[in-house]
């Protein structure tokens, strides 16, 4: 029952709803970041891009470049992107194998300093691939998508493992610095890039500290005491530090008599007391402000017993740097005067280390120099700074006596986001890097008559692009099966690639759900192999802020009332607040109902008074992705089926006649519009054409008389995943359109709404055991009615190259080929548009020249004479494969001689696309919304499926026991109201966590005369008696998925075999045969089936001789010979002779059997000898 008129309006039933954030655009996260990334829209305005962001940023970092000389200087003045010079359009990309780029240009001067003369030129950069509207590219004529990236975010994070605490500087580029404490001796050790542990306060003396005083000063507070000679005064003087060193005047002149970190016994302060001194400043341990633990003090003592040499009374420069640079550099020479200024150009030099604005973010989050949300972060501060690491160090300290907590690295504060623009600025970094170091060497050769064109080489940066868009990891073949595949991988997020986890290596906590993941990760879509909680979805309403973090909106609440106003929150900001749910009571002044409501906060669930609550979630679905709110009655479902159910919506295939849901949740169309699968209107105007591949539109807004706005609609295309890509014109001409309206539906959508499946009458009753095991039982009437056919396209490609011998044609004229096999071909071989086609059918006529080694030598004569004519050709025509049939819908020819770009040695490329119609088959994966998937088992009768009292035959037949241990519920709810919606001819939108309750059911069935409990008596077609109990019917949301058994179905005589082992290859790919594996062998071998399992080990394996007579006897008809030696044996053989043991093998006669062409000849020539 497919919907009249030309859009769908659905009935709201569920739980009240009041929302104030509408959706956000679904494929923003790609837009925005490429926009950031290239800032065409500011360059386009003409004002001057951020020197923060993206490609502006990498030439701001790379310029000016110096020449090591000092003669010269290269510096950046701007780059333009040449939009109006886009070369080919997106059609014509995907035609020819393409990529949508575009130039772009860079300003560069040369400054000459000895003469101040400056020398300009714009160059050429290279082409950077545009984005499409859909936040795709087109690379090589194939849409890709670069998939977000979820990794550790630089800045200060704090562990604690068995018995070790520890602290990691996690800079954007540079080296690690770690610090940890060992529980047991209560010392500070630092760690650079993961090497030997170096005691902290050498690391601190490095870096600026260098004697006691300073360090003991950086972490704690001291107080100054005036010495009294009592009893008191010296008990609390005893096992007090020193915070200053201590001066006495001895024989006339002041020495130090006692260090800074010294700790006070009797003895010591006898000696004050005896010298005279005053006052003294002691560290305060306990004070406000100060660090509450000996631990830098008793690294000192270390110092003095390792690194101090006798007659000093603290290390100096060169004994601190010898043990650092030891353990950094390894055998290598310490030159003191470098390595004074290496270390600390490793941590505070921009050239070295960057900690990037996040890293710095997170820096100032964590000590308290709180950052006004939009203070933009000082490019300087990007490094680490002394007080950073003297910070992180007390922090450490703070944390090991348990004054502060540790970080969850897991928590969202601690992860962020690194999209497109970025993931390509930091391929681009090394790239620019690579190209300022070729330019320094050119500089240094070049002389006065040099060219800025002449210093830069583009290569680098062309291979960077190139090798990012085509073989990263993130950059991903688009999944289009259909719209909301496309949708959802864009939005994905991915924990491995460069930069990120290994699958081997992640744990359980990182594959986690974590509190925090709410309203910004969704907890059911995720793959369920091995990349399970790696691989994840943006929740519904999630935005990437500036620094990557994920944020979510919630609404305010002001004094314990609901505002219509709200605000993004990331997950540390989120950390301070009591968070309503959305589902929380209030009246219409945004009073809260009850005295207590139910909060969040970090994690806890409790219920607070409405005066402390701050926030309210802004929806209940905020808290899932797109595929998961796609699921009615969500919330009836176990998360292992929702999980399934999100997974498999992304695989329905699109069919022929679509349909919307009946029972939606009010996503269908807001995923279809942002999907990029429809054709939306840019201006409101008046339809005036309307054809299968084009809709004119006239503006009413035009100021130019005659103006159009004329809008392509593709037909039957090929998507990546060989399904048809189909747009149909749903306005008709005379009718007014506004901004934004869908003017054309495309595949899996109806009415400018997702339509995945079909909307059938189910029962849920077994038929003969057919429905065993999850599967399905379908009649015959939706074959018949085409209700779940699709079509799908193949495309299969030629070369006509230029070989040693000649070059290849194309022509008709095939040796030994029938006429009957060349009628669909025209002239020039090529098969004609339209003909129908089956396996081994001849696509494309062509022919190669034969090389002289194939010919006789009556050939090779005949050849001499006549020259070029008598050369002989072998056919190497494109034959459509096993298992493709269909239609022809398109031809494409590429050639040299028309300006084409085509690999080298090619002169023409030939593409041939075949449109198959694939109705529903036995062996078909089908499933419905809620993970409830199954096989086609068998196609019924429609006269022999259970009917209805009013002779309705139900279309499929589901197993009722596939529910209860699934405890997906959902299933049944929409089955039910599904069929109230049909016998009202009524569309429903039921929320998920909003959905419509069983009384609201009940209502419906009610209302349509139809039994409450969804339960009728059905009749058995085969007899016509009525079943036993009344079966639970309705309508239910079904789908055809991409695992069809036309794609899956092989057969084998004989075939390819492998070089070594000499047994057939596997998989249909390779045409290959199936395996009898040990365990099959086990199972014949306990039923002692002796022949069967010769004939499968030899025969039909690797008995290369036995192999050809058994194919000779079944052809001639002939009684089949025995089976001869496998080539597993001869291989094994081999194997032992490679370990030098000689192995031979004799027959029952004692003569020697020969197992390889080298011992035949052996054989022979013994035979000769004797």
């Amino acid at each position: 029952m497919v919907a009249n008129g030309k859009s769908i309006t659905r009935t709201y039933i569920g739980t009240e709803s009041r929302e104030v954030c509408e959706l956000p655009n679904l494929i923003g996260v790609q837009l925005e970041s490429y926009e950031r990334f290239l800032q065409l829209e500011t360059i386009r305005k003409g004002l001057e891009p951020d020197p923060d962001l993206g490609l502006e940023n990498v030439f701001r970092s790379t310029f000016p470049i110096d020449s090591p000389n000092g003669e010269m200087r290269l510096t950046y003045r701007g780059y333009t992107i040449d939009y109006d010079n886009v070369k080919f359009t997106e059609t014509e990309c995907k035609k020819k194998g393409r990529s949508y780029s575009v130039p772009i240009k860079v300003t560069i001067s040369l400054e000459f300093f000895a003469t101040g003369e400056m020398r300009e030129k714009e160059i050429f950069f290279g082409d950077i691939p545009l984005m499409t509207d859909r936040g795709t590219f087109i690379i090589n004529g194939a849409e890709r998508v670069v998939v977000s990236q979820i990794h550790r975010s630089p800045g200060v994070i704090f562990s604690h493992d068995k018995d070790v605490y520890s602290s990691r500087i996690i800079p954007y580029r540079g080296s690690w610095l770690e610090f940890e404490i060992d529980e047991k001796k209560s010392l500070i050790y630092a760690k650079i890039d993961r090497k030997k542990k170096i005691l902290g306060t050498l690391l601190l003396r490095a870096i600026g500290y260098d004697s006691r005083e300073k360090i003991i000063d950086a972490f704690y507070k001291s107080e100054d005491v005036e010495l009294i000679d009592d009893p008191e005064m010296r008990t609390t003087l005893e096992n007090r530090y020193l915070a200053k060193d201590v001066y006495a005047m001895i024989n006339g002149e002041e020495r130090k008599v006692l260090r800074a970190g010294d700790l006070l016994h009797a003895h010591e302060i006898d000696e004050l007391f005896k010298l005279g001194v005053n006052l003294i400043q002691l560290v305060d341990l306990k004070g406000e402000g100060s660090l509450h633990s000996e631990i830098i003090l008793n690294c000192f003592e270390i110092e003095d017993a390792k690194y101090t040499r006798e007659g000093f009374d603290e290390p100096t420069k060169e004994d601190v740097l010898t043990p650092i640079f030891s353990v950094l550099m390894p055998g290598e020479m310490i030159a003191i005067e470098r390595a004074e200024k290496d270390l600390p150009d490793m941590f505070f030099s921009p050239r070295k280390y960057d900690l990037g604005s996040v890293g710095r973010y997170k820096f100032n989050k964590k000590f308290g120099e709180e950052l006004e949300d939009n203070d933009a972060v000082a490019d300087e501060s990007t490094v680490l700074t002394p007080e950073d690491i003297t910070n992180t160090m007390g922090y450490l300290i703070k944390v090991f006596i348990h004054e502060a907590n540790v970080d969850d690295i897991d928590h969202l504060g601690n992860r962020r986001v690194r999209s497109v623009g970025e993931l390509l600025q930091n391929a681009l970094r090394g790239a620019f890097a690579r190209m300022e170091r070729i330019a320094k060497e050119r500089m240094n050769l070049e002389t006065g008559s040099v060219k800025p064109q002449d210093l830069i080489s583009i290569k680098p940066i062309v291979a960077a692009i190139k090798e990012f868009f085509g073989s990263s990891q993130l950059s991903q073949f688009m999944d289009q099966v259909n719209p909301l595949a496309e949708l959802t991988h864009k939005r994905r997020l991915n924990a491995l690639g460069p930069g990120g986890l290994s699958r081997d290596r992640a744990g359980f906590e990182v594959r986690d759900v974590h509190y925090t993941h709410y309203g910004r990760i969704c907890p059911i879509e995720t793959p369920e192999g091995p990349n399970i909680g790696l691989i994840v979805s943006l929740a519904n309403y999630t935005r990437i802020n500036r620094h990557g973090f994920l944020e979510t909106p919630y609404r305010r609440v002001v004094d314990g009332k609901v505002t219509d106003q709200y605000r993004f929150l990331d997950a540390n900001d989120e950390e301070k607040y009591y968070i309503a749910q959305a589902s929380a009571a209030f009246d219409e002044d945004g009073q809260f109902l009850d005295k207590e409501v139910p909060v969040r906060h970090s994690g806890d669930y409790s219920t607070r008074a409405p005066e402390e609550i701050r926030y309210m979630d802004i929806s209940p679905k905020q808290v899932i992705s797109v595929a998961a709110s796609l699921i009615p009655f969500l919330e009836h479902d176990d998360a292992n089926r929702a999980l399934m159910g999100s997974n498999m919506q992304r695989q329905a295939v699109p069919l022929v006649f679509p349909e919307t849901p009946r029972v939606g949740t009010g996503m269908e169309g807001k995923t279809a519009y942002d999907s990029g699968v429809l054709v939306k209107a840019h201006r409101s105007g008046v339809v005036s054409y309307v054809s299968s591949d084009k809709i004119i539109v006239i503006p009413t807004s035009s100021e130019i008389e005659g103006e159009m706005d004329v809008y392509e609609v593709q037909k039957y295309e090929r998507t990546n995943q060989d399904t048809c890509f189909n747009q149909k014109p749903i306005v008709e001409v005379g009718q007014r359109v506004e901004v934004d309206q869908v003017l054309a539906d495309g595949p899996a959508t109806q009415h400018g709404e997702l339509a995945l499946g079909r909307n059938i009458l189910v029962g849920f009753v077994p038929w003969h055991g057919y429905n065993y095991e999850d599967a399905v039982l379908i009649s015959e009437r939706v074959v018949k009615d085409d209700i779940f056919t699709s079509v799908h396209i193949k495309e299969f490609t030629t070369d006509i190259r230029e070989t040693k011998l000649g070059p290849e044609k194309l022509t008709r004229d095939i040796p030994n080929t029938s006429e009957k096999m060349l009628e669909q071909l025209d002239a020039d071989g090529i098969v004609r548009i339209g003909a129908t086609v089956r396996p081994g059918s001849i696509l494309v006529g062509k022919v190669t020249p034969k090389s002289e080694s194939d010919t006789t030598p009556e050939f090779k004569l005949l050849n001499s004479i006549f020259g070029e004519k008598a050369k002989e050709v072998r056919d190497t025509s494109l034959k459509v494969p096993h298992g493709t049939e269909g239609t022809i819908i398109d031809i494409q020819r590429l050639k040299r001689s028309n300006n084409d770009e085509l690999p080298p040695g090619v002169e023409e490329t030939v593409k041939v696309l075949i449109a198959t119609k694939r109705k529903l088959r036995q062996g078909d994966k089908m499933a419905g919304r809620h993970g409830n998937k199954g096989v086609v088992s068998k196609i019924l009768p429609e006269e022999d499926m259970p009917f209805m009292e009013d002779g309705t035959p139900l279309d499929v037949c589901l197993n009722p026991l596939g529910v209860p241990s699934r405890m997906n519920i959902g299933q049944l709810m929409e089955t039910q109201l599904g069929w109230a919606a049909v016998a009202l001819d009524e569309w429903y939108s039921t929320p998920v966590f909003q959905s419509a309750s069983m009384e609201q059911l009940e209502e419906k069935m009610r209302e349509a005369g139809l039994p409450e409990d969804s339960k009728a008596i059905l009749y058995d077609g085969q007899t016509g008696v009525p079943f036993v109990n009344p079966v639970f019917c309705g309508y239910i949301y079904y789908l055809k998925l991409h695992h069809l058994v036309d794609d899956k179905m092989h057969a084998r005589s004989t075939g390819p075999y492998s070089l070594v082992t000499q047994q057939p290859l596997g998989g249909k790919a390779q045409f290959g045969g199936q395996r009898l594996g040990e365990m099959e062998v086990w199972a014949l071998e306990a039923y002692g089936a002796a022949n069967t399992l010769q004939e499968l080990l030899t025969i039909k394996s690797d008995d290369m001789n036995g192999r050809v007579k058994i194919y000779e006897s079944i052809v001639k008809g002939e009684p089949a010979t025995t089976a001869g030696m496998p080539e597993a044996f001869n291989v094994l053989v081999q194997e032992i002779r490679g370990l030098a043991l000689d192995m031979s093998v004799y027959d029952a006669d004692g003569n020697l059997v020969p197992l390889t062409e080298r011992d035949e000849e052996l054989l022979a020539k013994q035979g000769s000898a004797n």
